[in-house]
């Protein structure tokens, strides 16, 4: 009787705890919830935490690289941090773009009126529209990998 009873006891709790993962919202649907597109991130995150001052720590299954309107090369790391509050993403490290030959290190990406700005230092910006965003790139192919896997072939 004892042991069925304990049998009982750790399937409840292990049905709670299953309940209560499924409703930790993921990596994208937080960023949504701060007015990001979703496809502002990769495919493949891992896991993220997300702390009460709004600092993050996105983890992606792997480093992730590829190009985006303009030719600009993104890439993330496999770690990506920051601080993140309503329309703005502060203190990032982890992602970068190339600009024709040189690497740089996108340290700010602000949402206003249907843009988001991608800032490198203190001023130096480039745009593109939110739209533009609204479905997370795969790595290597990024936003287009119908094109990408036909010219491979």
């Amino acid at each position: 009787m004892a042991a069925r009873y304990q049998t009982f006891l750790a399937f409840i709790l292990l049905a709670s705890l299953r309940l209560a993962l499924s409703d930790v919202p993921s990596a994208y649907e937080m960023l949504e919830k701060f007015d990001f597109p979703k496809g502002i991130l990769p495919e493949g995150v891992e896991t993220y935490s997300l702390r009460p001052d709004g600092s993050f720590e996105v983890f992606l299954s792997s480093a992730c690289e590829f190009k985006v309107d303009g030719g600009y090369m993104l890439q993330y790391q496999r770690k990506i941090t920051g601080r993140v509050e309503k329309g703005s993403l502060m203190e990032l490290k982890g992602v970068s773009v190339k600009v024709l030959l040189v690497w740089f290190n996108i340290n700010r990406v602000v949402n206003s009126d249907a843009e988001l700005y991608f800032y490198v230092g203190p001023s130096l910006s480039a745009s593109f529209p939110s739209s533009n965003f609204e479905e997370c790139p795969k790595c290597r192919c990024g936003f287009d990998c119908v094109s990408a896997l036909l010219s491979d072939s």
